[in-house]
This record gives structure tokens, sequence and C-alpha cells, in this order.
């Protein structure tokens, strides 16, 4: 049986739209290799996933005694969170709506022999 090591950021301040073209990126590759990777993007959520792997990587080695270089991304998806909304006003009596669109960072990690 297999050893998932799960990893969970909740709230981030990206949205989700945003945080699924840098997670399609790193999705099937080596833990170690994403997040050199992810070292390089200029996304605004590659930080926030860099960080959520390299915890991820941290809870693998230290809870589950597994080794870092053997590591790969299983799954990694994002979903939507809570959207803040609040308006601005506008010409002509009008108000414009402004919506901050948030997400939900989830990731897999697998090892490398267990399949």
């Amino acid at each position: 049986m297999a050893t998932d090591v799960r990893a969970k950021l909740g709230n981030c301040g990206v949205s989700a739209q945003k945080t699924r073209l840098v997670i399609n990126e790193i999705r099937g590759t080596n833990a170690v290799e994403a997040l050199a990777k992810l070292s390089f993007m200029t996304q605004g959520a590659a930080p926030h996933v860099k960080k959520l792997l390299a915890s991820a990587v941290a809870n693998a080695e230290e809870n589950f005694g597994l080794d870092r270089d053997d590591l790969y991304v299983y799954r990694i998806f994002a979903d939507e969170a809570a959207t803040r909304k609040w308006r601005r006003f506008g010409a002509r009596g009008r108000f414009k709506p402004i919506l901050r669109r948030n997400s939900h960072i989830t990731v897999i990690l697998r090892e490398r022999g267990d399949e």
C-alpha cells in the first residue's frame, strides 16, 4: 500500500485559475525538481505553491521517514475558496463590484517505488 503525504493550504490569496497555471507545470514531477522549478517561476502563485510543497516534503521526511529523492507529486489541485466582495462607486451613480478570489491548494506526495 502506498503512503500518501498530504499538505493543504487554505485561503491562499491568489485565484484558483492563476494557481492552476503554476501547478500544471509540476504535476507528476520529482518533488526536488519541482521545488527547483518553482524557485524560478515569476507567477504570483509560485511562492505559495513552493512553500506548500516544501512543507509536504518536510512532513514526509520527519513524520513518515521517507527519502526526499524518492518523492514525486502524485496529485496537486487548486479549488476555489470564498470570494471577498465589495464595491467601488463609479460614474453616474453606479458602482463597480470588486471580487477578490482565493483558493485552497492541496498537494499529495507519493514514493516513487510504490507504483
